[in-house]
């Protein structure tokens, strides 16, 4: 009995502290291919998969049953919340890109900011509150 109730307590402190360590920070987490917008918009109808894979890199998936299909998937997971996926197909025709299909680049630049406004302030942090209302002032302006 005497050696019950201590094992208890430990085993109870020991549940609390790893308990907690999930609440202090989760990370984000983003896997797969990231791609620039400029090298995506210069994709066009006639390039060839060489000159594919020097614009975006060695896509995520070449399906084995058609080597004609490529996509690129990329997943973003901001803190613990819901997981977003982007694709992008590329469809070729005899080593020649046909058409491109998905939703990789929907946002734009202001979208993206604006998204990220929603998990702190905007950079650098090391400014005042009034420094940081005039930064964010000018911003909403299109001054940068």
């Amino acid at each position: 009995m005497r050696t019950t109730i201590p094992a208890l307590l430990l085993v109870a402190a020991s549940a609390l502290t790893l308990g907690a360590c999930h609440a202090i920070y989760v990370p984000d987490v983003q896997q797969g291919n990231l791609l620039i917008a400029k090298n995506v918009s210069a994709l066009k109808p006639g390039l060839t998969k060489q000159q594919v894979v020097a614009l975006l890199g060695t896509p995520s998936v070449v399906s084995p049953f058609n080597s004609n299909q490529w996509s690129y998937v990329a997943t973003m997971q901001h803190r613990g919340g819901t997981v977003k996926e982007r694709t992008l197909k590329l469809y070729f025709d005899n080593d020649a890109l046909v058409r491109t299909d998905g939703n990789f680049m929907k946002e734009t630049p202001q979208d993206l900011l604006q998204e990220a406004r929603k998990y702190g302030p905007l950079y650098p942090t090391n400014l005042t509150k009034e420094q940081q209302k005039q930064l964010e002032q000018k911003q909403k302006q299109g001054g940068g």
